[in-house]
């Protein structure tokens, strides 16, 4: 009988002890703290270019078609966010801008390439809650290389951030206006431009020698 006690008291011992290691484990984790996490955002921002606050320029999310709206040979100004939301440091980040049609990219960082329409670049590394900022400046096409039917037209601007563990993306929206030629019975041409929406952003085109379509120039170190 004594035997059979002891041998019970000696069970017990080893199901707390054992129960004691997992608790351990479970609230320390194996790394001690448990797994990391991963996770990146990128921001897709542009400026609205006729208002500011405090003096400097206004970014939003998107203008609609209700917005002020770009002109043709126009300039529009995007910024680029990038923030590490890991609790650990990322390596290797990779942005991609990938611009719309209709529109040629005139200054920013990393390098362009023309036939995907592709701005890249990359961030060697990002700790843990750092972020950088970025703006890209594009042109928009003269009248004479616009679709002739088209009036209003809106394009979205697409920016992209990855590493080996995550991924992320966001787009920004704007609207170029600009006058639609039509022939008229008589055989004359017309143009005539949308009623709808707000005023027409008039920044004009690029007058300055050498920024025609398709030239790149990187940011300034």
């Amino acid at each position: 009988m004594k035997n059979v006690f002891i041998a019970i008291i000696l069970s017990l011992v080893s199901i707390l002890s054992a129960s004691s290691v997992r608790a351990d484990y479970g609230q320390y984790g194996q790394y001690d703290g448990g797994a990391s996490s991963y996770s990146i955002i990128v921001d897709k921002m542009v400026m609205t270019g006729n208002q500011t606050k405090g003096g400097q320029a206004v970014y939003v999310d998107n203008l609609s078609p209700s917005d002020p709206r770009f002109a043709p040979g126009a300039q529009v100004t995007f910024q680029v966010k990038v923030k590490n939301t890991s609790d650990i440091t990322l390596s290797n980040i990779q942005i991609k801008d990938i611009l719309p049609n209709w529109v040629d990219a005139v200054e920013g960082p990393g390098e362009y390439d023309a036939n995907t329409r592709t701005i890249s670049w990359t961030y060697p590394e990002l700790k843990s809650g750092e972020g950088k900022l970025e703006k890209i400046t594009v042109q928009i096409k003269p009248q004479d290389q616009l679709p002739a039917d088209q009036g209003l037209m809106c394009m979205n601007n697409k920016a992209t951030a990855k590493t080996d563990n995550v991924y992320d993306e966001d787009t920004s929206q704007f609207c170029l206006e600009k006058q639609v030629t039509m022939t008229t019975k008589g055989g004359q041409p017309v143009t005539t431009t949308p009623d709808a929406g707000a005023p027409l952003l008039a920044f004009g085109a690029l007058n300055m020698l050498g920024l025609g379509a398709g030239l790149w120039m990187k940011k300034k170190a």
